[in-house]
């Protein structure tokens, strides 16, 4: 591993663990500016998902794995860089999965983000197969909790688990993956690569 790559999975390190404690938020458009002036809507998500594809689009597939890597590590070393906190007792938490996916899916999108020169369709479809990554995998731990015993249904039924990890911040992840690939077209032409 290059040190150009170490210091992008140092860099996605301190991203991913920054856009847990960042909402996503967008602006009000621009035509109602005038009206209103400009006002910030909440998306109900945080911008870690973004931090993880961020990182994969201007590091590559290694710095997105190692950044990921490090965080869940840290985060399972009980300190508190996850949503809830952190520890070992995550395993049994139903979003552990989605977490686990970071590394999958930073994978897969850095490898389809450096297939070719940037382009803004590339690194968007590059961030779409990420997160598609991060929710399959999320989800395959979900099915696999609820098959142990590690979840009960009377916690919370599958079907909410579902709709809260995965279909509720989909739509606010996917306008985190425009945002994410405006801006790493744009750093990428920037810095030349």
């Amino acid at each position: 591993m290059s040190p150009t790559e170490l210091l992008w999975a140092l860099v996605g390190l301190f991203l991913t663990i920054g856009g847990t404690l960042v909402e996503a938020s967008i602006a009000s458009p621009a035509w109602v500016w005038s009206q209103q002036g400009i006002q910030v809507y909440s998306l109900h998500t945080s911008f870690q998902v973004g931090a993880v594809l961020l990182i994969s689009c201007l590091g590559g597939k290694n710095a997105g794995v190692l950044s990921q890597i490090a965080y869940i590590l840290l985060g399972l070393a009980w300190l508190p860089v996850f949503t809830s906190g952190g520890g070992w007792g995550y395993f049994r938490e139903p979003g552990f999965g989605y977490l686990l996916g970071f590394v999958p899916g930073a994978w897969l999108c850095g490898t389809l983000a450096f297939r070719s020169a940037p382009r803004l369709e590339t690194l968007g479809l590059s961030c779409l197969g990420g997160l598609g990554v991060i929710h399959g995998v999320g989800l395959v731990y979900l099915g696999a909790n609820y098959a142990l015993g590690w979840l009960s249904v009377e916690t919370m039924p599958v079907v909410q688990a579902v709709l809260d990890y995965t279909l509720s911040p989909l739509p606010a992840q996917l306008a985190i993956v425009c945002a994410v690939s405006l801006f790493a077209y744009g750093l990428r032409h920037l810095l030349f690569y």
